[in-house]
């Protein structure tokens, strides 16, 4: 079956038969009507690689994130390919585990399939397969690392809107120790996030001294605590790179005894979904996930309907803010974290994963 018999049955030329397939909208739209009539009743697929050749587009989007289990990244996943099928796209979607070679080898698929645009949401990429794709003039939009160049499309997140008001509620808490756990040192998103913290502690006149690194895993919240309880100026509150930080740090302050909020106050960042159902629920700053997969797609739509493709360069920004739960609380005079009982259990030999979430 071929648009020939297609054309025949709706009593139409195959060339109305393609533009209507192809959803051409100079098509009369009653002709369009009597050719998906035809098409339904014979169940009849079009070729897409076909249609690609003779539109010179795919009508498919590359979508590459971190990794796939992390919870912020499923509710991108979703938003994305809904707004694909509402606009009549494909998503072709890779996780890359943080695997150069497995990055490599996803860009080139996508190249291969003659994708119209990709969006890069890993929060990091290697610089060499930017310029990969920018040979090839592929749309991209990209999360903050993008080159500030023509043909990439960047959305920068403001970090520190987010992050100011979550160091001024907890200052009106009446908090002064207030902890950082920052993310992988290598990560320019991790990086903004803990310039972001200095900045705001600086500008109420508190110290930014502590400050401890993770990974942006539970693990890694976990072991921030431990190293957070052995300091002997111990914070009351604890502000965490992103929302996984932060359920690990509640998690070992379980094993620990630590009371949250009223022994400890903690504030996480992202605003994944489960954060609204820890115990108690995660102060967090949202970074919307809904919200950057809406800019992403709409960046991709933009790059592609550009008449001049390549010759321009698009900002746009996504703003954090804070959404207040009930891991923070007033600080107590003098309030310091619990240390561990003697006898308990030895934590500190525990491994960390050395790669990164976000």
């Amino acid at each position: 079956m071929d648009i020939r018999e297609i054309a025949r049955k709706a009593k139409v030329s195959t060339a109305t038969v393609s533009r209507a397939i192809n959803r051409v909208p100079t098509v009369d739209p009653q002709l369009s009507k009597r050719v998906w009539k035809v098409v339904d009743e014979l169940g009849y697929y079009p070729n897409t690689q076909a249609r690609a050749l003779v539109l010179g587009r795919s009508r498919i989007f590359g979508l590459i994130v971190s990794e796939i289990t992390n919870p912020f990244f499923p509710e991108i996943v979703q938003t994305f390919e809904n707004l694909a099928v509402e606009n009549n796209y494909e998503i072709l979607l890779t996780s890359t585990v943080h695997d150069p070679k497995r990055m490599e080898s996803s860009v080139r698929r996508m190249i291969e399939r003659r994708v119209d645009g990709v969006a890069i949401l890993t929060f990091g990429m290697e610089e060499s397969l930017i310029e990969h794709l920018r040979f090839r003039k592929v749309p991209l939009v990209f999360v903050d690392v993008g080159p500030d160049v023509a043909g990439i499309a960047n959305i920068r997140i403001n970090y520190q809107n987010g992050i100011r008001q979550a160091v001024q509620h907890l200052a009106a808490l009446r908090h002064t120790r207030i902890a950082f756990v920052a993310g992988p040192l290598q990560l320019k998103s991790a990086m903004a996030r803990r310039e972001a913290f200095k900045a705001s502690m600086t500008e109420i006149g508190l110290p930014p001294d502590l400050i401890v690194v993770g990974d942006h895993r539970m693990e890694g919240g976990m072991q921030a605590l431990l190293e957070l309880n052995r300091l002997s100026n111990r914070p009351t509150a604890v502000l965490c790179s992103n929302d996984m930080t932060a359920i690990g740090v509640m998690r070992e302050a379980y094993d620990q005894n630590i009371r949250i909020p009223d022994d400890l106050s903690v504030v996480g960042f992202d605003d994944i979904r489960l954060a609204e159902f820890t115990i108690p629920p995660l102060t967090t700053v949202q970074m919307s996930q809904h919200e950057l997969a809406k800019i992403a797609f709409q960046a991709l739509l933009n790059e592609v309907a550009c008449e001049s493709p390549g010759h321009e360069h698009h900002k746009y920004e996504l703003t954090t803010s804070l959404v207040l739960r009930r891991s923070t609380a007033l600080a107590r005079a003098g309030r310091s974290l619990t240390m561990p009982p003697k006898g308990g259990r030895a934590r500190g030999s525990r491994k960390t994963p050395a790669s990164a979430l976000r």
